[in-house]
């Protein structure tokens, strides 16, 4: 727990800092009513995006540099230098999205692919006990909350990549997320065909994560299209909204799903897949390895990688849909007590990646904030 309030000590450092730059008309759209609020106040914290869209507060286009600098160092407070540096470069691939894409693509703003277009938020007061910070753009939301000066949530918490592979000079390769894809197929390539008829749950897979964007996870969860996953019903530009839903379409009807497959892959609470208690040592050591690639994003001192011993391991399930062969649409699920990861590389031939790490007791700080009103207030949970 120590280690978890000197998190929660430097986030509120820099979120002090970074608000005392900010004009009252800043604070304005930078900051949110504290979680523990009533229930339609906290609606809005607990709202996340990975789609090109309003992910709610102040962006980078709204600061000057100092101010965008003290944003990110709030940022920074929540990450690893490893996972640091993954979301600066996913902030960075808007600039090759764009190009990919000749630099036609607007969506409902002026610039669809826009580097500018991250947004911080701060949800209560950083010098209380309990505050929470969300800070989200296409393909980042980054979701922290503080509970007795601790640091007591970091999940949701996504990455994605797009492109998810592209050139770099000499030859080189840029792939953000190379080791989040290649682990999990490692892992799936290395079964005996028994645990692989076991472990693979679709031939073909999903157009997108499964529980996609829902504040909360329950059974029966299917794969949401594209055109549900944005801030509002519809864009304000007819034509806009018209080439998004035809995008979404094309995206569904590729994936060739029926009612068997999305039957199959839909969410349980009751994981599916193999156990770890069914791996060998070399195999498990490629699980723990792939867990690391989520669990790494955060300070090392807020990791739950310590705690997967050999006990703990045993319950994580492993899943995939899709072929096996590196090129190919693929999906993969890890689940466990308290733990949802999913990963899919389908959308632009396979090079355009998703990953979430959840936790579907304690997303949002769920547990904690209810744990956290009994023993200081005497409240019940809601």
């Amino acid at each position: 727990m120590e280690k978890r309030i000197e998190v929660a000590a430097a986030m509120a450092d820099a979120a002090q800092a970074w608000l005392a730059l900010l004009t009252a008309e800043q604070r304005e759209i930078a900051t949110g009513p504290g979680p523990g609020a009533d229930e339609a106040a906290d609606d809005e914290r607990r709202r996340w995006f990975y789609t090109p869209t309003d992910h709610g507060g102040l962006t980078f286009h709204q600061q000057r540099p100092a101010q965008q600098q003290a944003a990110m160092r709030l940022v920074s407070t929540g990450l690893s230098r490893a996972g640091y540096v993954t979301v600066a470069t996913t902030i960075g691939l808007e600039n090759v999205l764009d190009h990919t894409e000749g630099f036609g693509s607007r969506f409902d703003r002026e610039r669809g692919r826009d580097p500018g277009l991250y947004y911080l938020r701060v949800f209560g007061d950083p010098g209380s006990g309990t505050w929470g910070w969300r800070f989200g753009g296409h393909h980042v939301s980054l979701n922290n909350v503080v509970a007795g000066h601790a640091l007591v949530a970091t999940t949701p918490c996504f990455l994605g990549a797009d492109p998810a592979s592209s050139e770099l000079l000499g030859g080189a390769v840029n792939r953000p997320l190379a080791r989040v894809e290649d682990l999990g197929r490692e892992l799936v390539r290395s079964l005996t065909p028994d645990l692989v008829r076991r472990a693979v749950l679709a031939a073909k897979a999903p157009a997108d994560l499964v529980t996609a964007n829902r504040t909360s996870i329950a059974d029966g969860d299917r794969v949401v299209p594209l055109a549900g996953i944005w801030r509002g019903d519809r864009f304000a530009d007819a034509a806009e909204q018209a080439k998004m839903l035809a995008a979404s379409d094309r995206i569904e009807a590729s994936t060739g799903y029926g009612e068997d497959d999305h039957q199959a892959l839909e969410y349980t609470s009751r994981p599916k897949g193999i156990a770890g208690a069914e791996l060998d040592a070399g195999q498990r050591d490629l699980l723990r390895a792939l867990l690391g690639t989520y669990f790494g994003r955060v300070p090392d001192a807020v990791s739950p990688m310590a705690s997967y011993d050999d006990a703990a391991l045993d319950a994580v399930h492993f899943a995939w849909a899709g072929p096996t062969e590196p090129g190919a649409p693929h999906y993969y699920r890890v689940q466990g007590p308290r733990l949802l990861l999913e990963w899919d590389n389908t959308q632009r031939d396979a090079n355009h990646a998703h990953s979430v790490w959840r936790d579907p007791a304690n997303d949002f700080g769920f547990d904690a904030l209810r744990a956290h009103r009994r023993h200081h207030h005497g409240g019940t949970a809601s």
